[in-house]
């Protein structure tokens, strides 16, 4: 472990990047928030296609640093992503592989169970995991994402996906994303687009620099909106007998309210938010659904000990 540094206003939490070999040897980051004394289960953090696990860090301090209910939390970075080392073979990228790398991560940190927030591509993993690795699964918090995903949102993302213009500095950055995602996210501020800049480019001495392996855009060059997506719904059902939280951004081009609608009928006791001004995918820092999130998880501590 290293960079352990305790936060401004939460000294009782720690955050620390742990690096895991994967099973070919390539190196995974995970950022541990810890706090002095945890209670309940712990909350394993997966983040979108090109996103990093700098996207969590104020749903996991939040967790972290509650005064009654304190719980670690552990954010993931995919290979070619983050701190992850970047694979030699794009082809790797793929949700058979991650998932194997979600699988080595549980075992080296000891994790035999948790409530996993899946973003995005985060949550179909989380799915899988549950389909191939049950017990693992205290809970399940799926972040615009669910068995069926609408072509319309996979055609935009890959429009983008290691396509994006390098900016001068994080400001202009801001304002490449403001161009590409305002009409998905009209209510942020322009510290809110700054911030996002500050997660998705890295200041280098040759320049800045997306945190992602662009090859990762590899991935979606096959896709064809007018070919059938295969659907989720066998591994979403693998998830009955567990607490599941979808969140909806209100916005969303790649989660429709009829695949909720439907997850609602597939799973009766299924919480459901909807968040107003936001697209794919909410951003996990508004007050109140941080405060969600963690009530949700206290609910799946409650029913670890029934």
């Amino acid at each position: 472990m290293t960079d352990a540094k305790p936060f401004a206003g939460a000294s009782n939490v720690t955050a620390e990047s742990v690096f895991i070999p994967a099973s070919d040897g390539l190196r995974l980051h995970v950022r541990a928030y810890q706090p002095a004394a945890a209670k309940g289960l712990p909350v394993v953090c997966l983040p979108g296609l090109a996103r990093t696990e700098a996207d969590f860090e104020p749903l996991a301090l939040h967790l972290a640093s509650n005064t009654s209910h304190p719980r670690c939390a552990f954010a993931l970075d995919y290979r070619g992503r983050g701190q992850s080392g970047y694979d030699s073979d794009w082809r790797n990228y793929n949700l058979a592989v991650e998932l194997a790398d979600v699988v080595t991560v549980l075992s080296a940190l000891r994790i035999q169970r948790a409530v996993f927030v899946g973003t995005s591509r985060g949550g179909l993993l989380t799915m899988l995991l549950a389909a191939t690795q049950p017990a693992c699964i205290g809970g399940a918090i799926l972040n615009d994402i669910g068995p069926v995903l609408e072509p319309k949102g996979l055609l935009r993302i890959k429009s983008y996906i290691g396509r994006m213009p390098a900016p001068k500095d994080f400001a202009e950055g801001a304002n490449v994303l403001r161009s590409l995602f305002g009409a998905q996210f009209p209510a942020l501020s322009d510290e809110d687009w700054l911030s996002w800049s500050k997660r998705s480019w890295v200041q280098t001495p040759d320049g800045m620099i997306a945190r992602y392996d662009t090859s990762l855009g590899n991935t979606l060059s096959d896709f064809d909106p007018d070919q059938p997506i295969p659907d989720l719904w066998a591994q979403f059902d693998a998830l009955a007998a567990t607490p599941v939280m979808v969140i909806r951004g209100a916005l969303s081009d790649l989660l429709s309210a009829e695949t909720v609608e439907t997850m609602r009928q597939h799973k009766p006791d299924i919480e459901i938010i909807e968040v107003p001004d936001q697209g794919h995918a909410p951003l996990l820092s508004e007050a109140r659904l941080l405060i969600q999130i963690g009530d949700f998880c206290r609910r799946c501590d409650d029913t670890e000990k029934s």
